[in-house]
């Protein structure tokens, strides 16, 4: 069983820790929106499994639903917001230098957390 990390837009969990690579499910709930932020050590790849949202990569918008993946490279800003009535779940695998939360810089957050 994993741990539930919770977080003002939802929750996430860690599927694979490993030294090459992190793996994640992660849970937007009904309105909400993940931080305005970048990575210096590492990449992202977004699959969604379900539900409807909009992903924005340095400054591009991209409506995303079931099926559909997104590449974040490091140092882009990037975001993920859920802009439908049911849960947005992606999977998010995370492949770099180092994965941990503090290597987040976040530029906008709407739970104040920046």
């Amino acid at each position: 069983m994993t741990l539930k990390n919770k977080r003002p837009w939802g929750y996430f969990e860690v599927l694979s820790d490993a030294p090459n690579h992190k793996v994640k499910r992660i849970v937007v709930e009904q309105g909400g929106v993940l931080s305005l932020q970048r990575h210096k050590l590492r990449s992202e790849h977004w699959f969604v499994v379900s539900g409807k949202g909009i992903a924005s990569v340095d400054g591009k918008d991209y409506s995303v639903q079931n099926g559909s993946a997104v590449d974040i490279p490091a140092k882009k800003t990037h975001r993920l917001e859920n802009s439908s009535t049911e849960n947005l779940v992606i999977i998010e695998v995370q492949t770099g230098e180092y994965f941990g939360e503090d290597d987040i810089e976040r530029l906008e957050d709407k739970y104040g957390r920046v």
